[in-house]
């Protein structure tokens, strides 16, 4: 207490004249309208930029969270949208879906090898299982090869083993899409007849000979292509829609008719 007192006499002129500045402000911004709103507005200022702040700062923390349920929302629509037929309006009935779509995220990422693997935070527990397809918005990425627990390896589409049935949009001519092992940014489509018309930017997507990916899922474009030694197929080079050195969040699709489609397949191999 001595030391508070001892304060207020050492301040005193400063102190009395800080009480009489406040209450001239208080008597002024009373008395003229003018002063008044200025007194307010600048309190309102003042007060919006600390909400505003306070705002930003919550929101960035938040983005982590926000980021998964957009991620989730995604993954809603990207189900309706694999299993919804051609040329028919998109509905909300879940009750008897091709696809089954599941979100991952990336905690490994290798580009550089000849036989490249990703691997994801999801794995058997969480359903996923050999096979399965996995793809980012922009484009596919690969498909799983083996899964533990908790964790899944997918092998790239950079990987020397990597063949996955690709198709020019919009038409019906498909081949094989490979890896040369060369650029991370580019793979081969493969297989493409010499009497089909193509144009470098032409969009490549997932054909509909596969049972792992849906069709028509984005690959790239193509950014130049030639004969082969045989002159009767292109080797075309398609510039990937994926930054491949830039990955996180993915989806992990399963085809549920899959098991039947290889059964019926196993019976006509018997049969040969």
């Amino acid at each position: 207490m001595q030391q508070i007192i001892n304060f207020i006499v050492r301040y005193k002129t400063a102190l009395l004249y800080l009480l009489l500045l406040v209450i001239s402000l208080a008597f002024t911004a009373q008395s003229h309208s003018y002063h008044r709103s200025r007194f307010f507005n600048s309190a309102n200022w003042i007060s919006g930029t600390l909400y505003s702040t306070s705002e930003d700062i919550t929101s960035y923390f938040d983005l982590e969270e926000e980021n998964k349920k957009l991620v989730e929302e995604n993954k809603r629509l990207r189900k309706q949208l694999f299993n919804q037929p051609a040329a028919t309006p998109l509905t909300l009935d879940t009750t008897a879906l091709d696809y089954e779509v599941q979100t991952a995220e990336i905690v490994k990422n290798s580009y550089a090898n000849p036989d490249n693997y990703i691997t994801i935070n999801k794995g058997a527990k969480q359903g996923v299982r050999q096979d399965m397809g996995v793809i980012t918005s922009n484009g596919i990425l690969g498909i799983v090869e083996h899964t533990s627990n908790n964790y899944a390896a997918v092998q790239s589409i950079l990987n020397s083993k990597s063949t996955i049935n690709a198709k020019i949009k919009n038409t019906n001519y498909f081949g094989s899409l490979v890896w040369n092992g060369k650029k991370y940014n580019v793979v081969q489509l493969e297989d493409i007849p010499r009497l089909v018309p193509l144009i470098v930017g032409d969009t490549i997507v997932t054909g509909a000979m596969s049972s792992i990916f849906p069709e028509n899922i984005p690959i790239g474009v193509i950014q130049k292509y030639g004969l082969n030694e045989s002159q009767s197929f292109y080797s075309i080079d398609v510039a990937l829609f994926n930054d491949m050195t830039n990955l996180k969040h993915v989806y992990i699709i399963h085809n549920t008719n899959r098991q039947e489609i290889q059964e019926l397949e196993a019976k006509i191999s018997d049969d040969q």
